[in-house]
């Protein structure tokens, strides 16, 4: 027997401990290498870890949601069952005959590229994901994946939910499905209750169930667990946060309690940037199919800003300050898992659409789950666009460990004075920047925000954005 130990990878700089969300491989499923294993959670990024090995998985060491140091042991995987596999392979092709060889050769290349198929096509016709061993068990049992009610993280289909399930199941389950009315005991099993659905809805971290059974005693359990909760009426519900959202909680929990903030705010006129914004907003999403938006030019015009003051792009260190040399503009992505923040390397180097377009990418990649950890790494201040929300004033909490964040709010059209005496209608924006007070005072906030206001006015109709 030769076991060899799995420990949690690296998943990106600074990154020093993650979880596991959910694992894609119970004890005793066969893996080969590469294979995905289990999603794992950190502050920065959720992604895949592929296996490093090929053969039975032994013993799961951590529990989902525990959060462990890089480098510790989290997975045993026993390597000698794939060895005499192919030793057997090989003494019996030595000992047939050359017509049970040529049969065996092409069994054999016939099975090895169903399983190369399976293990490589992680998405299907309708994009959704499937571990190896779902996919397997699927095929040797003929079952049609599309029609499996998945009981994992966001519907996702369970090993526990192929192997509880045959295709005789699924096709009595569509006829019953055709002549019985929706109140029936057959479908009522299919479909969960109404409160089970809130509940899926709320708690993206609910276990994993293959029976109506084991769902109800989870439904049990957990109202026992909201009895024991002293500040708990019988009207409230107490939901376990999922990995991400632990992740984001822990993060910022951090930031306000090491970095002492500070706020500023400026108000500025993009009248012109509307203008310019509107001129080309066709012509642009027609020749690079990306929208136009009012954010890549506030992300230029900070990084402008930041070459006049480095020491905005800067990090504090056990009474040292980081200059970093590279300008890496973080931004924060919304999705179904989460808040996300991408980064855009060297952000200094893009013209305006080419910001707009790695905005795009990193955006479309944190909703579709696909970013890289290189992706979520190495931001060196952040800029949010709070305004797509409709937010006209807000005070950022500091990616840690960067130096500042600001907050690019709701472009609002107001009546603003002439130098005539006069007035005039202006689309007009707030810009909020929350800074660490150990590194920036109000002097370096206001000229870094004034340089800000006064890129921002250098957008005029016969700008290139190219």
């Amino acid at each position: 027997m030769s076991i060899e130990t799995f420990n949690m990878p690296h998943l990106g700089e600074s990154v020093t401990e993650a979880s596991i969300s959910q694992w894609l491989v119970s004890v005793g499923d066969q893996v080969e290498r590469f294979d995905p294993i289990a999603e794992a959670v950190s502050d920065k990024v959720t992604t895949e870890i592929p296996s490093d090995f090929t053969g039975t998985i032994k013993e799961i060491l951590i529990e989902t949601d525990v959060e462990v140091e890089i480098g510790t042991p989290i997975l045993k995987v026993d390597t000698a069952s794939s060895e005499a596999t192919e030793e057997t392979t090989e003494e019996v092709t030595e000992h047939s005959s050359d017509k049970e060889a040529k049969a065996t050769t092409t069994t054999d290349s016939s099975n090895e590229t169903t399983r190369t198929d399976l293990n490589e096509q992680k998405t299907d016709a309708s994009g959704k994901r499937y571990s190896p061993a779902v996919r397997r068990i699927s095929y040797e049992k003929g079952l049609d994946l599309g029609q499996v009610d998945g009981s994992g993280r966001h519907g996702r289909i369970t090993r526990r939910d192929v192997e509880a399930i045959s295709a005789e199941d699924l096709q009595s389950t569509t006829d019953e499905t055709v002549q019985s009315p929706p109140s029936t005991p057959s479908a009522q099993e299919k479909q969960p209750a109404p409160s089970e659905q809130v509940s899926e809805q709320v708690d993206q971290t609910t276990e994993d169930s293959s029976t109506a059974s084991q769902a109800s005693d989870s439904s049990q359990s957990q109202a026992a667990q909201l009895k024991s909760v002293p500040q708990a009426n019988e009207e409230s519900k107490v939901v376990k946060a999922d990995p991400v959202r632990k992740a984001i909680a822990k993060k910022m929990t951090q930031s306000v309690n090491e970095i002492p903030h500070a706020w500023m705010m400026v108000e500025v006129d993009v009248s012109n940037i509307v203008e310019l914004r509107n001129q080309v907003k066709e012509s642009f999403n027609q020749t690079e199919n990306v929208k136009l938006s009012f954010f890549p030019f506030f992300v230029k015009a900070v990084t402008q800003a930041i070459k006049k003051h480095p020491i905005m792009n800067t990090s504090w260190d056990d009474g040292h300050i980081i200059y970093h040399k590279d300008i890496n503009i973080s931004i924060a992505v919304g999705s179904e898992e989460g808040l996300f923040v991408p980064v855009i390397k060297q952000a200094d180097n893009y013209s305006i659409s080419g910001l707009a377009k790695e905005i795009d990418r990193l955006a479309s990649g944190a909703r579709a789950g696909t970013l890289s950890n290189d992706d979520m790494q190495g931001g060196t201040m952040t800029v949010n666009n709070t305004g797509v929300f409709g937010s006209t004033q807000s005070m950022g909490i500091i990616n840690h460990p960067q130096a500042a964040i600001l907050q690019v709010e709701k472009i609002q059209k107001k009546v603003v004075p002439t130098d005539d005496g006069g007035f005039r209608f202006a689309h007009m924006v707030n810009l909020c920047l929350s800074m660490d007070h150990r590194i920036l005072d109000g002097l370096a906030a206001g000229q870094f925000l004034a340089d800000v206001k006064q890129n921002l006015s250098h957008f005029q109709r016969e700008t290139d954005i190219y």
